[in-house]
């Protein structure tokens, strides 16, 4: 036999005992699945965390990721800004914007009074996926009164819909209104009908809007 036959034999065999190893097999397994988990890796980490020149030089707060803003200016009266914050399921939370005429009075605002019209607005209670015991309101019925040092000021419904709830924290609290008016200070939710608020809508400003008109 000669040597060049020899030597094509013995690297024959030589494959054939590394594929019949399964110690070898092991290790090529186990490179295999290192080198698929590291590729896994590398594209569960880029879905995760983004290029931070994609970021946003101010992150959104939780209002601006969950809600639209909208804006009733001078609403029956001038100075009386509110806000409408609209969540995808059709729920407003209703409140005063930035620019209230109730903000300019020295000291913000002292006290809140649900106790307006025929009804005490704190006391409304609905209860379950029906919303039962849900009031129905215009967009100009009174949903509370805010107290200055020296004036009051009516808070309205801005839209028609059910009444769902009022922050009530803001009897005892009537300061969450002057540090904290688009979150905890809020006045009310309302759910209006899709189109009662279509209605309403194009009577409203938008962010960009709002913000041209008072700077």
């Amino acid at each position: 036999m000669s040597d060049h036959r020899r030597h094509d034999e013995n690297e024959g065999l030589e494959e054939a005992a590394v594929e019949t190893d399964p110690t070898s097999q092991s290790k090529q397994q186990r490179q295999q699945l290192k080198e698929g988990s590291t590729h896994e890796d590398e594209e569960l980490r880029k879905l995760l965390v983004p290029d931070i020149g994609d970021l946003p030089l101010n992150p959104p707060s939780a209002v601006e990721a969950n809600f639209v803003s909208y804006f009733a200016a001078d609403f029956m009266k001038s100075g009386h800004d509110q806000y409408i914050y609209r969540h995808a399921n059709g729920l407003c939370v209703i409140g005063l914007a930035p620019t209230h005429v109730a903000f300019k009075d020295e000291g913000g605002i002292t006290a809140v009074d649900f106790n307006v019209g025929k009804s005490d607005r704190s006391g409304v209670k609905v209860t379950g996926k029906r919303k039962r015991n849900a009031q129905s309101f215009e967009s100009n019925t009174a949903l509370c009164k805010v107290c200055t040092s020296t004036s009051s000021y009516i808070v309205r419904c801005c839209v028609k819909g059910s009444l769902l709830e009022v922050n009530d924290r803001l009897i005892k609290k009537p300061e969450l209104l002057n540090s904290s008016p688009d979150r905890e200070g809020y006045v009310a939710i309302i759910m209006p009908k899709p189109a009662d608020w279509l209605k309403i809508k194009g009577s409203l400003l938008s962010s960009e809007e709002y913000k041209k008109l008072r700077g």
